[in-house]
């Protein structure tokens, strides 16, 4: 059954809501951010499709259109559009009063418009273009959108029409077919489109961009911004675009020859000023090709009367942003600039304290490289033709220094003795959680304190009192350990200890308990006064150095290093630690040009969680790793090597040396 629609005229401010409009319940539909390009496009080219109105009430309701009916409304309120007001007459059909469809009136006209194919609208902005005369601007403002929004479009609609029509018969997809607007030069996309075709009758969007990438190089990305001045005062050809961030520098040996010059002169500037043997650069880092090549490091060195005096001056500043960094109520981005000055601060004592050697610097270079949008440095490369011959022994290991030892890592005193305490806090939660042997260990101190000549071992103080534990950073340290005692604590018998009742009544039930709940109680005890320590040698104290074998024989179970450690590190001593004890060079590699905070966090990260990336040597490094005088010697070590860790435990703390 047909319905007649009366054509005729309504004002403006006699149209209302009609109850039977389908979208009366999603007035989101009708918000002023959702009708913005509906309100553009009436100002500009007026009413195009009439409203589905039913007199009701004197009134006329809009059945149909609630969202141009929505559009016409702010138009009224919208005091600098001209020609809309509430007298103004707009096109409309009746539907009549008695007519007992309209709900399917109103859903018809929402639900049978088939949306339009992208490619026609593209198409159609193309047109507004080259046969309307229209701009970006004027087509922008009919629309309600964005000058960019407009261009976007217009790119797709200006690919090449082979292309489209490839599009439409679905031999190639939509956003395969947007991938060619990366380049704006319409023969280039043809060709390039032709050319995958005979390979491969399937196309991807990113084997495009990649094809598309031999044919120049977009002005926004990193390269091309880098080079793009000196380019165009060559005369480098620009395919221009729409959108000048698409435009493209369609020379790219021309590219590439001007990004080499420049990052040559990057790396010359650095071989000049840090009095490097030779410089070189290339556009990407190749780490399989530079795993041949060597590196050397700084030594350390005495600065001069000032620059002894600029390291005290530092060493004031930084404690004073320690202190500042300590406070918990610093918001992120306040720590961050904190941390930032101490990382300038230490670079700058660091390049006063250290120097490279003059043969390491007759030997190596600066590589300067293109990497993150940005020209990175490597310095104090060798070349596999200049790295000195390393001599075998008979016994298999190399002879000589290595190029890494000269710049050995040197534990300064007040590190040191955190790493004691460190150490004693571990081999405390190895006691508790070996009551058995810590209990025999106890008796027997007891024991031998009084009956032989001499103390057996200084390493544990059976007197009753709780050790202090002294640590500059005992809020940031890994509490491995802690918990593992605290886990202890909970699980000990106190049920005998009650303040309420006499000496002798608690140990009247102290006496009642099993045998295990007093040795675990007794270990718990004696694990509270270890003394800070490092690991113990054979010949200084041949108890403790077996029982801590026994029951620790390796630190890592009760600790792991963190942030705290690794911040207290050089930036050097990490990158060290990096490649040779963990063997991880390439990452060292990578990771030589950022920041010792960034270089920190990767640490944090690596031994937190080690990568699923590593390899079983990598992940068994890792997951031992720890500075060398913490570390239970193994009772199979050969006593050549007992003698050598004997002669270091002799040496002062700030002398001790990594191995």
């Amino acid at each position: 059954m047909t319905h007649a629609l009366k054509p005729l005229s309504v004002a403006i401010g006699d149209l209302v809501a009609h109850p039977a409009n389908v979208r009366t319940n999603s007035p989101e539909a009708y918000e002023a951010e959702n009708i913005a390009h509906l309100k553009a496009s009436i100002a500009v080219l007026g009413l195009i499709q009439p409203l589905l109105v039913q007199k009701i009430d004197g009134k006329f309701a809009v059945l149909a259109g609630g969202r141009r009916h929505a559009a016409l409304k702010e138009l009224v309120a919208d005091k600098s559009v001209k020609g809309f007001t509430t007298k103004t007459k707009v096109d409309c059909r009746l539907v009549s009063e008695d007519c007992d469809v309209t709900t399917a009136l109103s859903l018809a006209e929402n639900i049978t418009q088939a949306p339009m194919n992208a490619i026609d609208e593209f198409e159609a902005f193309a047109r507004m273009m080259e046969v309307d005369g229209q701009t970006p601007d004027t087509i922008a403002r009919t629309f309600g959108t964005t000058v960019a929004a407009v261009k976007g479009r217009l790119r797709y609609g200006l690919i090449h029409p082979d292309i489209r029509a490839a599009a439409r018969a679905k031999v190639i997809t939509l956003d395969t077919m947007k991938a060619f607007a990366d380049h704006p030069s319409q023969e280039v996309q043809k060709e390039v489109f032709e050319a995958l075709m005979k390979e491969d009758t399937y196309l991807q969007a990113y084997t495009v961009r990649q094809a598309l990438k031999a044919r120049g190089v977009q002005v926004s990305d990193d390269i091309g911004a880098f080079v793009r001045e000196d380019y165009e005062a060559r005369g480098g050809a620009v395919a221009a675009d729409l959108l000048e961030e698409h435009s493209v520098l369609e020379d790219a040996e021309l590219v590439e020859s001007i990004l080499l010059e420049k990052l040559n002169a990057a790396a010359e500037e650095a071989r000049a000023s840090m009095g490097f043997a030779w410089a070189d650069a290339v556009v990407r880092y190749d780490y399989a090709a530079m795993s041949d090549y060597g590196r050397v490091y700084p030594s350390p060195i005495e600065p001069d009367e000032t620059g002894a005096r600029r390291v005290d001056e530092i060493t004031a500043e930084l404690e004073k942003l320690q202190l500042e960094m300590e406070d918990e109520s610093l918001e992120d981005e306040a720590y961050n600039d904190l941390y930032d000055k101490v990382d300038v601060l230490e670079a700058e004592a660091r390049d006063l304290q250290e120097a490279y050697s003059a043969d390491d610097l007759a030997r190596s270079g600066v590589i300067a490289s293109w990497s993150n949008g940005q020209i990175t440095l490597h310095v104090g490369m060798v070349r596999p033709e200049d790295k000195p011959e390393t001599k075998t022994s008979a016994s298999g290991t190399s002879g000589g220094k290595s190029d890494a030892d000269t710049d050995d890592i040197i534990y300064p005193a007040s590190l040191t003795d955190d790493l004691k305490t460190e150490r004693a806090m571990a081999l405390g939660a190895a006691m508790v959680q070996h009551s058995a042997a810590t209990l025999d260990l106890t008796l027997f101190k007891l024991v031998t304190d009084v009956l032989a000549s001499m103390s057996v071992t200084h390493a544990v103080a059976v007197d009753a009192r709780k050790a202090y534990r002294s640590h500059a950073k005992m809020d940031e340290i890994d509490g491995t350990s802690l918990e593992q005692v605290a886990a202890a604590h909970d699980g000990l018998d106190l049920s005998w200890a009650d303040d309420a009742r006499s000496p002798a009544d608690q140990f009247a039930l102290f006496r009642k308990l099993k045998p295990t709940a007093k040795a675990k109680l007794v270990a718990y005890a004696t694990a509270s006064t270890t003394q800070s320590c490092f690991a113990r040698s054979r010949q200084s104290d041949s108890l403790m150095h077996d029982f801590e074998i026994e029951i620790m024989p390796d630190i890592r179970a009760h600790w792991t290093p963190n942030a705290a450690l690794f911040n207290r590190f050089k930036k050097a001593w990490l990158l060290k630690i990096l490649s040779e004890e963990l063997g991880l060079s390439q990452e060292a590699v990578t990771l030589a040009s950022s920041s010792k905070k960034e270089i920190v966090a990767f640490f944090e990260k690596l031994f937190a969680e080690p990568f699923a990336t590593l390899t079983d040597a990598q992940r068994a490094a890792v997951a031992t790793w720890c500075p060398p005088m913490m570390q239970t010697t193994p009772a199979f070590e050969p006593e050549a090597t007992a003698e050598i860790e004997d002669d270091a435990s002799e040496i002062e703390p700030a002398q001790a040396k990594a191995a």
